[in-house]
């Protein structure tokens, strides 16, 4: 009798345990990230900011067509790397239940509310059969009552706070560099430069205006915008100078 690798059978359905205990379907599905394009957020007391890589996939493609960095409500914004498809359909399931919030209770609903109704749905595509999880992980920016918050969601479900990280295909060097550099009480530029600078770490080629999207958001209004491209290329342009 011929015998297949130990893995084998247990990753042809994300309801089955392996022996030592892992989901392999999700950790495929987390491979998906890693090749994703780059995202970097930093939050302080007082700011968030979050700067989104753009790949120009084809010397035809319409720039202005790629969005990265998407509006959830009027004061929390988010990106996310992998599957584009599956993270599309996240976001409009987050745009979603900060809507009915704000419809049952007239206010905006706290930044965490709207993390764990994701994360929610990414772990129910975990437990069932005849469905995949979601290849795709999000990163959340806003400001609530309780301050200015930056969740990242993972593929089983789970959620963490940060105060910076990175993620996609240069996460690791991007990682290192806001490990090394960032600092408590940074001011919005300080923060948006160091997001930057970690970008640029993180990728061979230089920076460019029209493959770079900047969001940023503040305590004080509660209000997260994406930074028009003239006023991001001033920052885009210091952060390539300072070598």
């Amino acid at each position: 009798m011929a015998f297949g690798p130990p893995a084998m059978g247990y990753d042809r359905a994300i309801t089955v345990f392996s022996p030592d205990g892992k989901l392999y379907q999700v950790e495929y599905a987390a491979e998906n990230v890693k090749k994703g394009w780059t995202t970097i957020a930093l939050r302080t007391d007082d700011f968030g900011v979050m700067v989104a890589e753009k790949r120009r996939i084809s010397p035809l493609i319409d720039l202005d067509s790629i969005v990265k960095i998407y509006l959830i409500d009027t004061h929390v914004g988010a990106s996310f790397a992998g599957l584009a498809a599956d993270g599309r359909v996240l976001v409009d399931y987050a745009r979603s239940n900060a809507m009915q919030y704000r419809f049952i209770y007239d206010e905006p609903a706290d930044v965490e509310y709207i993390v764990r109704a994701v994360c929610d749905i990414k772990q129910l595509y975990t437990q069932h059969a005849g469905v995949r999880p979601f290849g795709v992980s999000l990163v959340f920016l806003g400001a609530d009552r309780k301050g200015v918050h930056l969740f990242k969601t993972e593929i089983n479900g789970y959620y963490f706070s940060y105060k910076g990280l990175a993620m996609g295909s240069g996460e690791q060097a991007a990682t290192d560099y806001l490990e090394k550099n960032y600092k408590e009480g940074m001011s919005r530029d300080e923060a948006l430069q160091l997001a930057l600078k970690a970008l640029r770490a993180s990728t061979e080629s230089p920076l460019q205006a029209d493959l770079v999207e900047i969001g940023v958001v503040s305590a004080e209004d509660k209000t997260f915008r994406k930074l028009a491209p003239d006023e991001a290329l001033k920052y885009i342009q210091a952060a390539g100078a300072d070598k």
